[in-house]
């Protein structure tokens, strides 16, 4: 057998389930991370003697001596060090191969075939496996060979062109939403392409390119374009469809609030005892609305002003008017619903370290974690040793 055995098996909807992944940095990490939680058992192949090159993308460091970006898509997995320009190590994949169910990797275009592992090599080693790709732009695309960053590839997605305080200053969003929307795709592409398998018994190629996973988010904002010929632009915090759904100054801070039905604003008008602007044909209608934001921020402010952020944020919510204080990252961790649903502490080899959940529940329970995040090549023995025995087994 060439794929050794876990030391405790995983429990989950994907226990069971192989994954090899020979994805770095952020996308393909997310996605296998995501699968691990489920339950997959994933092992990660890591280039010889340097590894992920999240590994060093610090500070800060965890004890380990890696990054904390490593830890945030790396938990759950083994760890195998190979060098994939020697024909032995290309063989150790190839052996793994025979047994796994996903293989996953972001590889420029042309890579894997140079390297002796193209779909047809694959396929011919087991013909059920799921080829997971991630690209930068689509290996059919003519910037195909380009290499892709998530922030470059925000600026060719056009969202640098939506974000910020006005169309002037472009900025980018302040996570990777084109790695993290790829890992998401490619996570349900290869989950629905294992269903595909269970019903033919063949395998196949599954590709999500950053770009076009990264320009699929513009949802309503592509729909202005594409039926009104609206140009998108950078709205600082707000809607170019909906009005009041934007931040106002309150007492103390900046509260997000957002009315996007008639009764919303009703209720709205209620709460801050204003039930004369239900009337006003400034505000009559959501269309009128959004003409007329403008005077309608600053006529909110004047009352808003008299209470804190927070107190308003319950006086919304309980008419039924969503609104928000906005928090910092440390505020929003420090939060006891997010520390109940969304962290939990991992008890790594150097010391216990606090994790963000995939946030998926099963039966109303979180997911749990699937376990710690490996040192570089901690498995490389272990791992190598089942691949050579079963290489010699079948000779």
């Amino acid at each position: 057998m060439s794929w050794p055995d876990l030391e405790q098996p995983r429990s989950g909807p994907l226990a069971g389930v192989r994954i090899l992944d020979l994805s770095r940095i952020l996308a393909g990490p997310f996605a296998t991370q995501v699968m691990a939680d489920l339950g997959a058992d994933v092992i990660k192949v890591e280039r010889t003697g340097s590894g992920d090159e999240t590994r060093r993308w610090g500070p800060p460091f965890a004890p380990s001596g890696d990054a904390a970006y490593f830890y945030a898509c790396n938990r759950g997995r083994r760890s195998i060090e190979l060098d994939l320009r020697e024909a032995a190590d290309r063989e150790v994949v190839l052996a793994l191969v025979e047994e796994a169910d996903v293989l996953m990797e972001n590889f420029l275009p042309g890579a894997m075939e140079r390297m002796g592992l193209s779909d047809d090599v694959l396929l011919e080693r087991n013909p059920r496996i799921v080829h997971g790709v991630i690209s930068g732009y689509g290996h059919s695309s003519s910037r195909a060979a380009w290499p892709a960053l998530d922030f470059l590839i925000q600026a060719h997605a056009g969202v640098l062109a939506v974000t910020g305080p006005d169309p002037d200053h472009g900025v980018k969003a302040g996570v990777p939403i084109a790695d993290l929307s790829a890992g998401l795709f490619a996570t349900i592409g290869i989950l629905a392409e294992l269903r595909r398998v269970e019903q033919t018994g063949v395998g196949g190629r599954v590709e999500v390119a950053l770009a076009e996973a990264c320009a699929s988010l513009f949802t309503n904002q592509g729909m202005n374009y594409l039926i009104g010929g609206i140009e998108p632009r950078a709205m600082g915090n707000t809607h170019p469809n909906v009005a009041p759904y934007q931040v106002v100054r309150a007492g103390d801070k900046d509260l997000a609030i957002a009315a996007s039905s008639e009764v919303q604003f009703q209720r709205l008008c209620a709460v801050v005892g204003r039930p004369e602007w239900i009337t006003d044909e400034r505000f009559a209608g959501n269309a009128a609305r959004v003409a007329n934001r403008g005077e309608l921020e600053q006529m909110l402010e004047a009352v808003l002003s008299t209470r804190s952020a927070a107190d308003w944020a319950v006086a919304f919510n309980e008419a039924g008017v969503a609104a928000a204080v906005i928090n910092s990252v440390g505020e929003m961790f420090s939060d006891p619903d997010t520390e109940a649903g969304l962290l939990a502490v991992l008890e790594e080899p150097d010391g216990p370290v606090r994790q963000i959940r995939t946030p998926i529940r099963l039966g109303g329970v979180p997911l749990p974690l699937s376990g710690p995040t490996p040192r570089l090549g901690q498995h490389t023995d272990e791992i190598r040793e089942a691949a050579t025995a079963a290489n010699t087994t079948g000779a």
